[in-house]
């Protein structure tokens, strides 16, 4: 199953807060820093006879993608993706979401500047891992999940940008399109305490980006691939919800035993994965998330999902029209969420 990207919360130090979380905000920046302290312009690694074939091609595509979001998708032209790193790890950052054991209202955490995000990131697997147990001591349904690539919504290009990362650009070229989209999308438009229509209007730009992309440079191979990958993703995304809803109605509902027949459900699930799994191999990929599925998951499923047809749909109203987009979804961005919601439903 493929990660999306995410924000990362750097919260600036400020306000009056306990020291855990004076600890916390610390090593989050930390960490950032430590990132850009690793990253070498991309030009150099190009230059360098070192440089594995593999990474030199996915640092030129990289380049060719960035361009294109650059000059088609009206995304920002800024310091961002033109450094690299490579990391020794799968993810740069570990993230735990938190939903209560029957509701499936994502917990949220507060910083300055960056507002109220659904998620809680950290640089080191250990410290989301112990996290993950304090929140589950707590009573609550948790999910950790590592992710290849976030957004600093573009404070940080005066220190050189979000850098290009080796947990990101080793794999398809629609991934890797797919991932700069969707971070660059963070740096154009920000709707402060809103993850759901933050990461849906994202979502939306990555995929009408990679269609533009595919339209400009047909690959007939590779989109076929690409085809086939999204039909499962779609697949299990209708999965997913579908117990997502089902869970809605049971928690709203006056049925007596709740933790019994969400179980239920959470198995139906697992099964209805098992079942695809067992007719079509490439669905395997799918398993280990649907065993550990539980309200956290699902609810973060829906944050980057529910609101990403009308997102598409207000792009086909303005012709197609890239800037008009933005300057759309800008304005939404502006208003009081009660009324964002109605107009973007």
């Amino acid at each position: 199953m493929r990660r999306r990207g995410a924000l990362l919360a750097l919260p600036l130090l400020g306000g009056c807060v306990p020291w855990q979380e004076w600890r916390y905000r610390a090593g989050a920046v930390g960490g950032h820093l430590d990132l850009l302290a690793q990253a070498r312009p991309v030009g150099e690694w190009l230059d360098d006879p070192a440089t594995p074939e593999a990474t030199r091609t996915q640092l030129q595509r990289a380049q060719q993608l960035r361009r294109f979001a650059v000059e088609v998708l009206k995304l920002p032209d800024n310091a961002s993706y033109q450094r690299y790193v490579e990391l020794p790890t799968p993810a740069v950052v570990w993230n735990v979401v938190a939903a209560p054991q029957l509701s499936l209202q994502l917990k949220r955490w507060c910083f300055p500047m960056m507002g109220c995000v659904a998620y809680r990131g950290h640089w080191r697997p250990e410290a989301a891992e112990a996290e993950q147990l304090q929140l589950e001591r707590e009573g609550w349904d948790v999910y950790r999940y590592g992710v290849p690539a976030y957004s600093t919504l573009g404070y940080s290009n005066w220190l050189g940008g979000d850098p290009l990362l080796s947990t990101f650009v080793r794999g398809s070229a629609a991934d890797l399109a797919r991932l700069l989209f969707h971070e660059l999308a963070h740096q154009r438009v920000y709707a402060k305490d809103d993850s759901g229509f933050n990461e849906s209007y994202a979502t939306a730009v990555e995929r009408l980006g990679l269609r533009a992309w595919w339209a400009a440079r047909p690959d007939a191979a590779q989109q076929a691939a690409d085809a086939q990958r999204e039909r499962r993703r779609e697949t299990w995304r209708q999965l997913s919800l579908a117990a997502r809803s089902d869970l809605q109605q049971l928690y709203a509902s006056a049925q007596a035993d709740k933790p019994a027949a969400k179980a239920e459900r959470l198995q139906a699930l697992l099964r209805d994965t098992e079942r695809l799994a067992q007719t079509d191999a490439g669905f395997s990929g799918y398993l280990p998330w649907a065993r550990r599925a539980n309200n956290a998951s699902l609810a973060l499923l829906s944050t980057y999902q529910l609101q990403v047809p009308a997102f598409e749909a207000l792009f086909e109203r303005l012709g197609g029209d890239w800037a008009a987009f933005h300057q759309e979804v800008a304005r939404l961005a502006a208003l009081p969420r009660m009324h964002r919601d109605r107009e973007l439903p």
